[in-house]
């Protein structure tokens, strides 16, 4: 698996994400919203599938893209924990003045 920090670095691949945070999009529906040729669209799936931040099924011919929510979640809260300061870590004051 693929690091998830790395996979949202880029700009086009958190769009794709913002757009299957409503829900369930076939690749042609999700391409047209970027200027950019599908095999550059496909390797931005690729990146956010083997980062698990999406899941694919297969309905018919088309391949539908979902966002996996709960590896974003935990990427979020990691880096909330990795940001979090003072008493939200359970620090006082003092302690993370002296760090």
């Amino acid at each position: 698996m693929s690091d998830p920090f790395k996979a949202l670095a880029d700009p086009t691949r958190r769009e794709i994400l913002r757009l299957l945070a409503g829900g369930s999009r076939s690749a042609g529906d999700l391409a047209q919203h970027f200027a950019i040729s599908k095999p550059s669209l496909s390797h931005h799936f690729a990146i956010l599938k083997e980062a698990n931040l999406v899941t694919t099924r297969r309905q018919a011919q088309t391949i539908l893209y979902s966002l996996n929510s709960s590896v974003l979640e935990d990427a979020t809260r990691m880096l909330m924990d990795l940001f979090a300061v003072g008493e939200e870590r359970g620090d006082t004051q003092a302690e993370v003045k002296s760090k």
